[in-house]
């Protein structure tokens, strides 16, 4: 790890390292990293020395699993705030309310980038007073409520497809992984880069799409691999950034933000694969998989020497409620798991690809997921059944936020709306420039989201694609 200003070493981590041949065999890197899961240990892509692992303690966090909302991350612990609003991902405020009327406030580019992954969400500190917004060219920008910047940070990301995960915050820290491989901790008072990883202290990896999410300072996330297309789990100890244990068995490069469940001692993710993984936690010994849409999919193009086929990908973050993962698949299904053993309690045909975080209200019991088929449902966690659906008359690949009253969602047609929570019935929507992929944060009488670049020829073969407007951040306030 090493200071951006300086390029100095941090404290504790080891400088002299050295990196597995670029041409390296798949089994050299797999046997590296299921060395390290096994033994607790580092002890990958060179690094001479190791920092042996200390679980995490997760009781606090079980503790305060029985609380209504259940998104707390720590009880008591007011520096903790990560994607989709705690470590079960349920994207539940159920303490905002959502205005009869928005109009925006501000707005400034973030985007620029053609690549279709959701893009980063905004994340407000846990005081409110500042906003972290990182955009797909690399830059992390920390605004005022009021969007007035009070830093800009550029970094490597930049050098390829930038950021699509979302900052984990903790103790005044912000930890990001990047289009780069590369995972930061900057400092949100100053903006200064405490510590990145390198791509090659991550077995080489050539993308973090993941966002981390945070327990009793340890990050966990996911690293994405090419040459075969494969991925990893990751443990970093949050003060150093440096790994204290992986587990290499995914295939598929793995888009997904673990969620992790303290109270049934679960951690789940999925990826391209079509494959839900599930590991105890926080042993971490590996628990079960599930396998969606059949062998790897139906009719997939067969991957890494026929190890999986493509077809059933899961590019959304899976959240954990009642005892089970709630998951959407690009076969067109959103199944519920039982995470004891992933087995299969029942799944919902969408009849299009799903790739939307889903959003969970424990009050009501009620999932809310988006699908390809340009429809948002509402449906009972407990059966399955559809209590409504409503045509937001584009695809929804980005996150579904549930509020005391309302479902904000973006949809490809441009728009963020605004959905009654008992009926599905229209609110409002406001027109934007870009597909919105992002999800929508409301904090404090504000809502924050962020949006597509618009390009020309994006998908002409024979014509280059083109930036026509970059993709901008906005924040919305009631339309007195």
């Amino acid at each position: 790890m090493h200071e951006a200003e300086s390029d100095r070493a941090v404290p504790g981590a080891d400088s002299d390292r050295s990196t597995p041949e670029a041409g390296g065999a798949r089994f050299t890197r797999r046997q590296l990293l299921s060395t390290a899961g096994t033994a607790g240990a580092v002890g990958l892509a060179g690094c001479v020395g190791r920092q042996y692992r200390s679980p995490p303690d997760c009781s606090a966090v079980a503790s305060a699993a029985g609380n209504a909302d259940g998104y707390v991350p720590l009880p008591a612990d007011d520096d903790v705030s990560m994607f989709r609003r705690g470590l079960r991902r349920y994207g539940y405020y159920p303490e905002e309310t959502v205005p009869s009327s928005v109009t925006v406030d501000w707005s400034f580019p973030v985007n620029r980038i053609g690549h279709t992954a959701a893009k980063s969400t905004p994340r407000p500190t846990p005081d409110g007073e500042t906003v972290l917004i990182a955009g797909d060219d690399g830059r992390i920008h920390a605004v005022r409520p009021t969007g007035e910047h009070r830093w800009k940070r550029e970094t490597g990301a930049g050098r390829s497809l930038g950021f699509h995960g979302t900052p984990a915050i903790a103790d005044g820290t912000a930890y990001i992984g990047g289009y780069d491989g590369e995972l930061y901790a900057v400092d949100i008072d100053s903006g200064r880069t405490i510590w990145h990883t390198r791509m090659r202290e991550f077995g080489d990896a050539i993308a973090i799409g993941s966002s981390p999410a945070y327990v009793d300072g340890s990050l966990y996330l996911l690293t994405e691999h090419k040459n075969p297309a494969s991925g990893a789990l990751w443990e970093v100890d949050a003060a150093t950034g440096n790994p204290t244990w992986s587990d290499d068995r995914i295939w598929g490069m793995p888009h997904p933000s673990p969620a992790i469940d303290c109270e049934a001692g679960r951690l789940v993710t999925g990826s391209n694969d079509g494959v839900v993984y599930c590991w105890e936690f926080p042993s971490l010994e590996f628990a079960w998989s599930f396998q969606a849409g059949g062998e790897g999919g139906p009719d997939g193009e067969s991957m890494a020497g026929g190890r999986f086929n493509l077809g059933a990908q899961i590019k959304g973050t899976i959240p954990t409620y009642d005892g089970a993962a709630f998951v959407g698949s690009w076969d067109g299904r959103f199944y519920r798991l039982d995470l004891a053993d992933g087995s299969e309690e029942w799944s919902f045909d969408t009849g299009d690809v799903v790739m939307s975080n889903p959003a969970i209200d424990p009050d009501r019991g009620v999932v809310y997921v988006g699908s390809d088929s340009h429809y948002v449902y509402a449906l009972e966690a407990a059966t399955g059944d559809e209590l409504w659906s409503t045509d937001v008359d584009g695809h929804v690949i980005g996150s579904i936020t549930a509020t005391a009253e309302t479902i904000l969602v973006g949809s490809y047609d441009t728009h963020l709306y605004a959905l009654d929570r008992e009926t599905g019935n229209r609110r409002w929507r406001v027109e934007n420039r870009g597909h919105v992929t992002s999800g929508a944060i409301p904090r404090d009488g504000r809502i924050y989201y962020a949006e597509r670049g618009v390009f020309s020829n994006y998908y002409d073969d024979d014509e280059e694609t083109v930036l026509e407007k970059p993709g901008r951040a906005y924040c919305l306030v009631p339309d007195d």
